[in-house]
């Protein structure tokens, strides 16, 4: 007798908020990330990201550096506020140009806009939904519970 998978055998789709104003790019990396089978939150400046983070839980960020009134290291940085353990990429053009590296951004990966963006967004979005939160959000997360329990 053939046994069958069940369905919780298939990761879920992870939630990822997408920020760039440029469209184009937005919606190529949007097609990009959903053919990974990604549910997508597409939205075209930092404002409307934290807007969207407000209302959403997200595995992963996705955002452009270059943007008009809030930058893609600001709108990490804001949104890392709040939520410590998410995971961000952080796409840029001018990589090389302005030094930009996980070290200085607080991105977990940066990626040079070029021909080979694409197979580096895929293998970085893999990676980081692969990780693992760390012990500090797992220990917080604990201790909320005990708290709540006590109460």
């Amino acid at each position: 007798m053939a046994s069958r998978k069940s369905n919780s055998s298939r990761p879920t789709p992870a939630r990822v908020l997408l920020v760039d104003d440029n469209v184009n790019g937005l919606g190529a990396r949007k097609c990009v990330l959903e053919e990974l089978g990604h549910r997508i939150w597409a939205v075209a400046s930092g404002a409307d990201a934290i807007e969207t983070f407000a209302h959403h839980k997200f595995d992963l960020l996705v955002t452009d550096y270059r943007m008009p009134r809030m930058d893609g290291v600001e709108l990490i940085a804001h949104l890392k506020k709040q939520a410590p353990d998410l995971p961000a990429i952080l796409i840029s053009g001018f990589v090389d140009a302005l030094g930009l590296s996980e070290s200085n951004t607080g991105a977990d990966v940066v990626i040079q806009k070029s021909a080979n963006e694409v197979s580096h967004l895929v293998r970085s979005v893999n990676r980081l939904l692969r990780r693992k939160p760390s012990r500090k959000g797992a220990a917080s997360e604990r201790a909320l519970k005990a708290k709540r329990k006590a109460v």
